[in-house]
């Protein structure tokens, strides 16, 4: 039976890109969707004309009861959960004066909420064969942190800290648990950056470009295939030499 692969936030970005490479390499894809349900479904239908097994599912990934019925959704229709990406996110620029408490509660629902319930979710399974993967998707300003975007930071941080202690406790049941923190990636969430600091970001950035999202999904197919079984509790940063 070939492997599945649930990933959130997959309608656009990263996560379609990842879904797409996935689905290119014989893996059936659920693709976790919220408010994009045009794109999760275009997406599903692409790859289903390519002879791919794909399923558009929605979910809050902040939402508990909503987390347990798209994973028992997944079940249902491919029996399984081989690897788990947490990569939905949200993101917003602001000073740290104007963060109000729903805000930051908000950004850490989606952001660090969801990588817990969408784990504790897939476990069970992955415990009782003895193997799976989880791979959360973090940031560089989960590294260094970034003027601006605290709350984000903050957030993006608390991942790769629960992506380490998790790596720890499920190691011994033949889990790997790791992290990638992209670095600037030309996707929908940086749609809002001027040709100013595109620019600058590139001039930042010793390879001299920004990424894209098949750059990322690279990153986390890596980490998913059997050439990172000796690969836990690690942070993955492709970055193009932003952070080092």
């Amino acid at each position: 039976m070939g492997k599945t692969v649930l990933i959130t936030g997959a309608s656009r970005g990263i996560g379609a890109g990842t879904a797409r490479l996935f689905a290119e390499n014989g893996w059936s894809v659920a693709i976790n969707y919220l408010n994009s349900k045009k794109k999760a479904e275009e997406l599903e239908t692409l790859l289903k004309s390519r002879g791919h097994n794909a399923f558009a599912v929605k979910a809050d990934v902040s939402d508990s009861a909503e987390v347990k019925k798209m994973t028992d959704e997944v079940f249902e229709r491919f029996g399984r959960i081989d690897v788990l990406v947490n990569n939905a996110g949200i993101a917003r620029q602001c000073l740290f004066g104007d963060i109000d408490e729903a805000e930051w509660d908000k950004l850490f629902a989606v952001n660090v909420k969801g990588v817990f319930l969408c784990s504790k979710a897939v476990l069970p399974f992955m415990i009782r064969q003895k193997r799976g993967k989880i791979i959360n998707v973090s940031s560089i300003w989960g590294l260094v942190g970034a003027s601006c975007e605290t709350h984000y930071s903050a957030a993006k941080a608390a991942v790769i800290g629960l992506t380490k202690a998790l790596a720890k406790e499920l190691g011994p049941s033949g889990i790997q648990v790791n992290c990638v923190a992209p670095g600037v990636v030309a996707t929908g969430m940086n749609s809002g950056l001027d040709e100013y600091a595109v620019g600058r970001l590139k001039d930042e950035t010793p390879l001299g470009v920004i990424g894209n999202a098949s750059d990322i999904a690279n990153a986390i197919y890596f980490l998913a295939s059997d050439k990172a079984d000796f690969i836990t509790g690690q942070v993955l940063s492709p970055n193009g030499g932003f952070v080092i």
